[in-house]
């Protein structure tokens, strides 16, 4: 039950008071007023808010954009971890720069709509401003939703368009100049294992032993990884294993039996056990070559800041002309190796990734993939998730059922599959023929 209080003004004259109880069963202040009628008109209707479930501390839509969000909605909002930390870098990065000192009662359309073409004017794309503005978007419904604001700045507020790209899906042909290219078998047979599965990064260096079955050429795929900052990580490590994959749905489909005999053997010659990682990191140190390249025929450098030029594949190539080609970089290589053989000079450590034995994303793209893409001659890049698009482009190419194909990549709608129809290179072949068929009816 609301009630007024009496007390004296600066100049001693009588004020009033309105107290009201919130759902909470906390009292609090509906305002004060020069007389008790006016005070108790004021808690009654602060009461009959409450009662309709609409009412809120009026000292909550003062508070700050930037308390609200680092004390209410980043603690309290449940999310993937990886997303909190994308969310977490996008807003210190691009949101609350601009909007952290500001008042949530204050914060308008208007704001946001300056805010947006700060953004373009500081040269961020449109998909980075449309996802900086979804963020935005998703603090002020939660504060909506608890009474903090009665306004959604962001509603009606637009972004700069987004182009769709057409999708480049590998070849067959492109694939097998990139698979020649890595260094290895056991990489060979991961990008083998990605466009035969379709499996996204995190579920296919998850991938475990127990998770095939060999026999019958099927795979179930039942949890992932991510990567994340440790800050992030219930227990402060790298990588964080979910019991689920993206989809949240587990999904089991067949391999086809020359990739289901190619693992089997892997597993047979690795010794793995049913609870190992199929694939882990095994750093490997390149070793420099034994000489440098012959250099008579390598001509000279560009002139350095002196306008000195010295041969290729020398010392003196490498520290004063600036070169950076191989053949300078594997001469100052052979020299250092040499030096440390000797005794005389201490080797540099190699960086230590903090892993469990899943592979880094980053190591992986920078020491494996990188370099076989540029040793392949492929003239457009390819990135290993491109593995999955062209899984699902080569089977639809080839006749298979969408629906069979959503399922076995795992996909929330079927309009995301649709996207990967008449992709390759030659899928409007068929439409070409039929153009030179009538174009030809008049040469008869």
């Amino acid at each position: 039950m609301g009630f007024s209080r009496k007390r004296l003004g600066i100049k001693g004259k009588p004020r009033y008071t309105a107290y009201y109880t919130d759902l909470r069963g906390r009292e609090l202040s509906a305002g004060t007023f020069s007389s008790k009628k006016e005070a108790d008109k004021a808690w009654q209707q602060a009461e009959a808010k409450v009662a309709e479930g609409r009412a809120g501390d009026p000292a909550r839509s003062k508070q700050s954009f930037r308390r609200y969000v680092e004390e209410e909605w980043l603690p309290h909002h449940l999310m993937e971890a990886t997303t909190r930390e994308g969310y977490t870098y996008s807003i210190y990065a691009h949101i609350m720069k601009w909007f952290g000192p500001m008042r949530m009662i204050e914060i308008l359309p208007s704001d946001v709509r300056a805010w947006v073409k700060d953004q373009q004017d500081c040269g961020l794309s449109p998909a980075t401003i449309r996802l900086n503005k979804s963020i935005l978007s998703g603090i002020f419904t939660t504060a909506l939703n608890d009474q903090v604001t009665v306004l959604h700045p962001c509603k009606g507020v637009k972004t700069p368009t987004v182009p769709k790209k057409p999708l480049r899906i590998v070849s067959p042909e492109e694939f097998d100049q990139l698979y020649f290219a890595l260094p290895d078998e056991e990489t060979r047979l991961l990008a083998e294992t990605a466009i035969e599965s379709g499996m996204r990064w995190g579920e296919l260096t998850e991938l475990r032993v127990k998770d095939l079955e060999l026999i019958n050429c099927i795979v179930t795929v039942s949890r992932t990884v991510v990567e994340i900052n440790p800050k992030h990580h219930p227990e402060g490590k790298r990588f964080l294993i979910k019991e689920y994959p993206k989809d949240r749905e587990f999904r089991r489909f067949k391999l086809t039996p020359q990739i289901a005999a190619k693992l089997k053997q892997y597993i047979k010659d690795n010794k793995l056990e049913r609870d190992d990682l199929l694939f882990v990191y095994r750093p490997e140190e390149p070793a420099p070559q034994s000489q440098a390249q012959p250099v008579e025929h390598l001509g000279l450098t560009e002139p350095n800041a002196a306008g000195r030029r010295y041969r290729h594949g020398t010392l003196s190539a490498y520290a004063a002309g600036k070169c950076r080609c191989r053949h300078c970089k594997n001469a100052y290589a052979v020299y250092r190796a040499e030096r440390r053989a000797a005794g005389k000079d201490g080797p540099r450590h190699a960086r230590q990734w903090d892993t469990d034995g899943h592979i880094p994303r980053r190591w992986f793209r920078d020491q494996v993939w990188r370099p076989a893409l540029a040793a392949s001659g492929l003239e457009f890049k390819v990135k290993m998730h491109d593995l999955r698009h062209a899984h699902a482009s080569w089977l639809l190419a080839g006749g298979a059922d969408l629906q069979v194909v959503k399922e076995r990549l795992g996909h929330g709608s079927i309009s995301t599959t649709e996207k990967y129809l008449h992709t390759l290179p030659d899928a409007d072949q068929t439409a070409l023929d039929a153009l030179a068929r009538t174009r030809s009816r008049s040469r008869r």
